[in-house]
């Protein structure tokens, strides 16, 4: 009979004392319990030993509890550790930077033996529930890998998202798609995407993507952590070697912010209402292939009347031309401002029009999602 493996805590404070209260107490709950005093220590273990939770003192000499989380949630071994913080700081701004950070919650010390119990447990048991709705929604989609492709959005159909698109599939089974997202009365997400490959089981995982976007793009998660949870079900339902990369936006019209997460894909491109065309570039690791991905994030304000740019691959490189979309949509950088007279349901095929002319046939799928602010 197997043996059940203990949860291990990792405790990090420069008071002996209270690491050895820590330690006692937990260890009598059947927790493994590792102490660290200072933060060059706690990275170690956090890293070495991958601790279920760490307990995390704010105010050390040297390298403070900050420092440390910014390290664990910067590393993708340790990102996903939860991490509440030991303070006995009681000013709202350091809780508030801890939180903003990704810590989960904070005790203020001194503390009393049972709390720290009953935070660990509450703690655990969320992460618990989090790995099992990642493995509960890959199982379902594994279900639906023949499903048909769902039917892309249309502009009348979101009135308030305020988009126009053009869509044009190489091939039947088309690889790249678009999504959009109505997170909340003032939140719309904008989600583009290119699968590797076009065979036919490329569109029909078109409908599983659109069921994870569903399922995670809310105003719980943050347009970051709505791709980490993607990404970790692709990874598992994916089959090898397939992958896709994307671009997803969230646009908060309330705030006028907003925040771009990039995954292997072309850069967004920002044209303001006055102003010149910005492209908005930042390298992050493609969806689907690994565990650990991390993606790039651009955060900027916008203004109303202000236009974003969202597409595929195939409308700025060649590789009869030997142009990448890299170069290519520097290349072709006014070209997206000398179409902004047009209404936002026309711009995309004006900018065909003025990319590609009436004849010339593009090299691969197609998407140009243009949204206005």
């Amino acid at each position: 009979m197997d043996i059940k493996q203990p949860f291990t805590i990792l405790a990090v404070d420069d008071h002996l004392m209270n690491l050895k209260l820590i330690e006692k107490s937990l260890s009598k709950e059947g927790y493994r319990v590792l102490c660290a005093p200072d933060g060059p220590k706690a990275r170690e273990l956090a890293i070495t030993e991958l601790p279920d939770l760490i307990l995390l003192d704010i105010q050390m000499p040297g390298e403070d509890g900050f420092a440390v989380i910014r390290f664990l949630k910067d590393n993708p071994a340790t990102a996903s550790i939860p991490v509440i913080f030991l303070t006995g700081v009681s000013e709202v701004h350091s809780k508030l930077k801890g939180f903003d950070l990704g810590a989960v919650d904070y005790i203020t010390k001194p503390f009393h033996n049972l709390e720290v119990i009953a935070r660990v447990r509450i703690h655990l048991k969320l992460s618990i529930a989090t790995n099992s709705l990642i493995a509960e929604q890959a199982h379902k989609l594994r279900q639906v890998a023949e499903a048909q492709e769902s039917m892309l959005p249309l502009p009348e159909h979101y009135p308030d998202a305020r988009f126009g698109v053009y869509y044009r599939a190489l091939e039947e089974a088309g690889g790249d798609f678009y999504d959009i997202l109505e997170i909340s009365d003032q939140i719309t997400g904008y989600f583009v995407a290119d699968f590797s490959g076009h065979d036919i089981k490329t569109s029909y995982m078109t409908a599983s993507v659109k069921a994870l976007l569903a399922q995670n793009c809310t105003p719980v998660y943050s347009p970051a952590e709505s791709m980490k949870m993607i990404n970790d079900v692709l990874v598992e339902i994916l089959p090898d070697g397939k992958y896709l990369t994307a671009v997803y936006a969230r646009l908060n019209r309330g705030t006028r912010k907003l925040t771009l997460i990039n995954a292997g894909h072309p850069p967004v491109v920002h044209v303001p209402l006055k102003g010149e065309p910005v492209l908005l570039s930042s390298d992050g690791d493609v969806l689907g292939m690994f565990k650990d991905a991390q993606f790039g994030i651009t955060r900027i304000d916008v203004s109303p009347g202000d236009r974003i740019f969202m597409f595929s691959d195939g409308l700025v490189e060649s590789a009869e031309n030997n142009i990448t979309w890299a170069t290519g949509a520097k290349r072709f950088l006014a070209d997206f401002t000398s179409v902004s007279t047009f209404s936002i349901e026309d711009v995309p095929m004006k900018l065909m029009e003025k990319l590609f002319g009436t004849q010339e046939v593009p090299e691969d799928d197609i998407v140009v999602l243009c949204v206005e602010v």
